[in-house]
């Protein structure tokens, strides 16, 4: 079993690219280091929206526990250091997978 996490932002005017470029360097480093996997990440340069989907083994409780050491480690640390407030609006939210196994 796992468990997926929707996340959809709408990024501050202006900072679209800055942001895409950011989260390809940093996010496919540690989350996967943190015990995550990136499902997809999607971006609309139009609308300054990005999408993307991390998953993890087990169920919810599982997912926030993994989270949290996530959230207070060294390395989100280092990948936020100095970064500006690129993301507006955000919308997270658990989602079930209807095409498991795929």
């Amino acid at each position: 079993m796992k468990t997926i996490q929707l996340r959809r932002y709408t990024l501050v005017e202006g900072e679209y690219d800055a942001f895409v470029s950011w989260w390809g360097e940093w996010m496919p480093k540690v989350r996967p280091a943190a015990g995550f996997a990136i499902e997809f990440a999607y971006g609309l340069r139009e609308t300054s929206e990005f999408v993307w989907a991390v998953s993890a083994e087990g169920d919810e409780a599982a997912f926030l526990a993994l989270e949290k050491v996530y959230m207070a480690s060294d390395a989100r640390a280092e990948a936020f250091a100095g970064v500006p407030q690129r993301v507006a609006e955000h919308n997270i939210r658990f989602v079930q997978d209807f095409f498991p196994g795929r």
